[in-house]
């Protein structure tokens, strides 16, 4: 089992910047493959950032140049850095974590709004 615990999100200005953190504790993140996932009003969740668990990382199109995933090891824990906000970046985002192929494991979510 892995718990993983968000934080940061909030209310930013567009063109601003903010970052998202996720605290995983039963199991060490580096032997699984993890992800944020974001989910704006009447839409479906979809996959924002990834790292595989052989350190291959994938952006969806609509946030490359302006995210930038990481994730450290040595504190077990996952970032999401988002810079250049726009009012299409509004949802609520989650971190994830993989058992083999599926994501298992969830954060609570965090909500990041950007204002006009």
């Amino acid at each position: 089992q892995v718990q993983l615990i968000q934080s940061g999100g909030g209310l930013v200005q567009a063109g601003g910047s903010l970052r998202l953190s996720c605290a995983a504790s039963g199991r060490t993140l580096s032997s699984h493959g993890v992800a944020w996932f974001r989910q704006a009003p009447g839409k479906q969740r979809e996959l924002v950032a990834s790292i595989s668990s052989g350190g291959r990382i994938n952006y969806a199109d609509s946030v490359k140049g302006r995210f930038a995933i990481s994730r450290d090891n040595s504190k077990n824990a996952l970032y999401l850095q988002m810079n250049s906000l726009n009012a299409e970046d509004t949802a609520v985002y989650y971190c994830s974590a993989a058992d083999f192929s599926s994501y298992t494991y969830w954060g609570q979510g965090t909500q990041v709004t950007v204002s006009a």
